[in-house]
Parts: C-alpha cells; sequence; structure tokens
C-alpha cells in the first residue's frame, strides 16, 4: 500500500500537488463569499467572479509565457524577457487609455465587454499550434505570436482598471448609504474598504493558483500521448542541435543525449527528433490557451448577468448652490495634493512590481535550472504565491481589525513602507542561499554537464519561503494601493487614476526582464538578488520620508 502511493506521487505529483491545493482553496472561497455578504456591498462578489474568470484564463498564459517562448522558439532567456516585460507593461500601460475611454464615454461597462472580447480573440490566436518549418521562416511565427499577447494586452487595458473602478464605486455609494445613518455608521463603512479589495484581490488569486497547473498538465498528456516525458533543459539542446546541424559543443550533445533517453527515446538522436520533440512539447501549451478561451467567455457570461445590478462610477453631482473663489481655491489645491500624493505612492510602486513580478522572469528561470524537482513542472511553482495570498488574507485582515479595534490601526501608507521591507526580505534570503551555495552566473550553470548541474539544485522549499515573503509583501501593497487610489483620486478621474496605478505597475514590468540579465551575466547570483534588495530598502526609506503627508491626505 505504502508503495503504491509513494509510487503514485513520484509520478504525479502534480496532480496531487493541484488536488491538496482544491481541499485547502475551497473553504477558504466559501469564507470570502460569507463575509462578504454579510459585511460588504452586494456586488462585490459578482464583480469578484468575473475578475477571477478573467483572471485564470491570464495565469494560464502568464505562468507558462517566458519558458514558452524559450521553448518553442529557441530565442535566449533574455530575449524572451524582454518580450515578456514588454507584453507586461502594455498590459498596464493600456489600462490608462482604457480608463479614459470610460471616463470619457461613462460606459464603464461596455469597456468591460469589450476587454473581455478582444482577450478571448487573443487567446484564441495563441491556442492555433503553428510551427515553422524553417528557420528562415521563424520570424513570421514570432510575430504572429506577439500579435496575439498585444490583442490580449489591450482587452485586458479595456477591462482590468474599469472593473476596479467600479468596485470603488460600490464602496462610494456603500458610503454615502451609511452616512445616512450616522458618523459611527459611516465610520463603520469606511473601514470596510481596505477589506473589500482585499477580498476582491483573493478572488484574483483563486483563478491564479489554479491556473499555472492547466499548461504543464496538458503539455505533460500530450507529451505520453506520443510516448514521451517532460524536461525542461531538453527543448534549449534541441534548438541548440537544429541550430548548429548538428555541430554542438561536446557537453551539450552528451546532455542531449542523456536527456533524450530520459524522456523515453531510444532511437538515434538527430533533427527528426530534435523536431518532433518541440513540435509534441509546445502543441500541449498551445491547447492550454484554449482553457483562457473559456475563461473569458464565462467571465463574461458573469459579467452580463450581474452588470444592471452593478454601479457606474459617475461624476460628482452639481451643486446649483455658489462658490466663492475661496472656496474654488481650496478645492483646486485640495485635488493638487490629492494627485500628487497618488504620483508619490505610484512611485513607490514601480520598484515593488519590478521586484515582485519576478516570479514569471528571474524566479521562474530560477526554479528551472537551480531547484531540484523532477516530477513538477517549473511553471507550477508560480501557483504557491496565489495560494499563500488566499490563506494568509484571512490573517492580514484579522491583524488590521484588531489593532484598528485597539485603536492602533495601521494606516495605508505605512502597510505600503511595510510591505516593502518585506519584498526586501525575500531577496535577502535568496541572497545568502546562493552565498551558501556559491551560485555562479546563468550563463555558467548552463555550459556544465548534466551530472554538475543536478548536485548544485537547491530545496523546493527556497522558493516556498521565497514566494511566502513576497506574498506577505503583496498583502500590504496591492489591494491597499488600489484601495488607497479610490481614496485620494477625484471623483471624475476614477478610472483614470485606477489606470494610473496600473500605469506604474507598467513601468516596474518594462524593466522586469533585466532580472533575468542579472541572473545570467553576473558574475555571482547573489549579485542579482542584492539588487532587488536594496531597490526596495530604499523605497522603504523614501515611503516613511512621507508617512505624515500621505496619511494626511489620505484621510
Amino acid at each position: 500500500m505504502f508503495e503504491s502511493l509513494t509510487s503514485f506521487w513520484q509520478t504525479n505529483q502534480s496532480l496531487v500537488i493541484l488536488f491538496v491545493v482544491l481541499i485547502v482553496v475551497i473553504p477558504f472561497l466559501v469564507f470570502y463569499i460569507v463575509k462578504a455578504r454579510k459585511e460588504h456591498p452586494k456586488g462585490l462578489i459578482p464583480a469578484a467572479l468575473a475578475n477571477m474568470g478573467e483572471r485564470f484564463g491570464y495565469y494560464i498564459m502568464n505562468a507558462v509565457l517566458l519558458l514558452f517562448l524559450c521553448s518553442k522558439f529557441g530565442i535566449s532567456d533574455d530575449a524572451a524577457g524582454w518580450i515578456y516585460a514588454v507584453f507586461y507593461f502594455l498590459i498596464y500601460v493600456l489600462s490608462l487609455p482604457g480608463g479614459m475611454i470610460a471616463d470619457r464615454t461613462q460606459k464603464y461597462k461596455g469597456t468591460i465587454i469589450s476587454g473581455l472580447l478582444v482577450m478571448a480573440l487573443g487567446y484564441g490566436l495563441l491556442s492555433i499550434p503553428v510551427f515553422a518549418e524553417t528557420t528562415g521562416t521563424i520570424s513570421w511565427v514570432l510575430v504572429f505570436t506577439c500579435v496575439a499577447l498585444l490583442f490580449i494586452a489591450f482587452g485586458n487595458g479595456l477591462f482590468k482598471g474599469n472593473l476596479q473602478a467600479i468596485v470603488g464605486q460600490m464602496y462610494d455609494n456603500f458610503e454615502a448609504e451609511a452616512a445616512k445613518k450616522g458618523p459611527q455608521a459611516l465610520a463603520a463603512a469606511k473601514s470596510k474598504r481596505d477589506s473589500g479589495f482585499q477580498i476582491f484581490y483573493v478572488f484574483i488569486n483563486i483563478g491564479g493558483v489554479i491556473a499555472p497547473f492547466v499548461a504543464p498538465l496538458l503539455r505533460e498528456f500530450w507529451l505520453k500521448a506520443h510516448n514521451l516525458a517532460y524536461n525542461s533543459d531538453l527543448p534549449r539542446l534541441c534548438h541548440m542541435f537544429n541550430d548548429s546541424a548538428g555541430s554542438m559543443p561536446a557537453t551539450d550533445m552528451a546532455n542531449l543525449v542523456e536527456l533524450s533517453s530520459k524522456v523515453g527515446h531510444t532511437g538515434a538522436v538527430d533533427a527528426s527528433f530534435c523536431s518532433q520533440y518541440l513540435e509534441v512539447f509546445n502543441t500541449g501549451v498551445h491547447f492550454s490557451f484554449i482553457a483562457s478561451v473559456v475563461a473569458m467567455l464565462i467571465s463574461l457570461a458573469i459579467f452580463l448577468f450581474v452588470k444592471n445590478k452593478l454601479p457606474n462610477p459617475t461624476k460628482k453631482e452639481k451643486k446649483t448652490v455658489e462658490v466663492t473663489q475661496e472656496e474654488k481655491n481650496a478645492d483646486a489645491k485640495e485635488i493638487k495634493q490629492r494627485l500628487y500624493a497618488l504620483f508619490a505612492v505610484l512611485g513607490v510602486a514601480v520598484f515593488f512590481w519590478f521586484s515582485f513580478h519576478q516570479n514569471g522572469q528571474s524566479l521562474s528561470v530560477f526554479a528551472r535550472d537551480f531547484v531540484a524537482t523532477d516530477s513538477v513542472a517549473p511553471e507550477i511553482w508560480q501557483c504557491i504565491n496565489p495560494f499563500f495570498v488566499i490563506v494568509l488574507t484571512p490573517i492580514i485582515m484579522w491583524l488590521f481589525g484588531a489593532l484598528a479595534a485597539r485603536g492602533r490601526e495601521i494606516s495605508t501608507p505605512r502597510k505600503i513602507a511595510i510591505g516593502m521591507f518585506i519584498t526586501a526580505c525575500a531577496y535577502i534570503f535568496l541572497m545568502i542561499v546562493a552565498v551558501v551555495n556559491n551560485y555562479p552566473s546563468g550563463t555558467e550553470f548552463k555550459s556544465m554537464s548534466d551530472a554538475a548541474k543536478l548536485a548544485m539544485k537547491t530545496s523546493p522549499y527556497v522558493l516556498i519561503l521565497t514566494y511566502f515573503f513576497l506574498t506577505v509583501a503583496e498583502l500590504f501593497i496591492s489591494p491597499l494601493g488600489l484601495s488607497f487610489v479610490s481614496k485620494v483620486a477625484p471623483k471624475h478621474l476614477q478610472g483614470i487614476c485606477q489606470g494610473l496605478w496600473l500605469t506604474a505597475t507598467a513601468i516596474g514590468n518594462l524593466f522586469i526582464a533585466l532580472g533575468v540579465t542579472m541572473l545570467n551575466e553576473f558574475p555571482q547570483q547573489w549579485m542579482c538578488w542584492a539588487i532587488f534588495a536594496g531597490f526596495c530598502l530604499v523605497s522603504m526609506g523614501v515611503m516613511l520620508g512621507m508617512l505624515k503627508w500621505l496619511e494626511r491626505v489620505a484621510e
């Protein structure tokens, strides 16, 4: 019996992990739904479910994108990293024109629906298993892939910020209704905004925790159907063999032969095998994007079903009372102060996202190359972050609530500063691991023999603890950043201001590819992690320096 269970675990680790994740996540899902129905606006859960469906489809693609680009096109980690970074930049920066469109037309819901349809088209294009027959035709296939990614990015820009603006309007209305009942009721309603955005954020991560399993499981299924097995390093070696017409370095050739036998190949290692493995390996990933299309359609169906119950962000009602010039100047001054505070926090957010979104960049490469795991695909490790978000959010919410009950409430700007410190801790931990293990550059690592690589790999617990730190930091920054924006943004600029928050995220994401470059090119790996730790500590210091002013503006 024990031997049977051990054998099942060794051959089906991904499925077992997914099963355990679902068992843990479902009770939390029920908890958040019950809590939201009792204490928050009625539209919160429907909006969160619509967002969850969209995020599920997005994270299927996001979990595999960088490694998929490498395995399909044979491009370097750096090149794939920059494609990923530009795509990620567009994902967020296009939220600004998306917010402007919705603010200008006041058709937030129509803009959201359009975004879901455009994203479905992009994922549909990405699901088509198009392959170049020769090296000379690879450019158009890559362009085709990038066009599909552009559709996804533009659709996301129409969808993401505007749905967040609708959630912000829910709480504006919620607080307005509470104000009619008196100051005490208003204070209680205002205290719900941060936790509401945290619940909304959790639903994003419920989609994100399951999505990373989809592409790897389909890829492995497709490989098994062709009597092959998964190996993360084999696509790179296959591309190297084909590009060099078989004239590759002896060490790499020896690794190719050894790995080909491990994945079930028994014949000669030639161009035919390499091409076959690459096509089968990547076709399974292409098919996974069909699930993304289905997720967009489900999200669309949910939104269409509930859209009449959701508010539209509205401009302030014009009052017919006369306003003195002094009052006009005071209003203008207040708006300026709010916008200055917003841009100050956005500046700090840039460095957070630059560091945090290494989960799809340097941390994915680190998982592939330096983590000891044969049965779990490197993409699946990305489920750790959303899993921790789901599990830790109630603890964080309880902590914030307990402090508030004792009159020691932590302001949103202070929470963001604490989050930057925790992010720094994640990279300080990786620095220590890299120093202890004397990790070389990624480039030097790839040139080693397969045996030397295996001897250098570290425990998966290193990744788990790193993601733990990053997740706690995320819970102190990301949902509360959204809440901060909804507090300080002028009512008539809600869509644009939510778009500005996402634009700050975009700027941070534009440079995330530097993480892969540093990981591969710095003489010692610890230097890469030191850069991220330094950025986070400096950002924390800047945030603390502005703390009193930001707290005053956000009141």
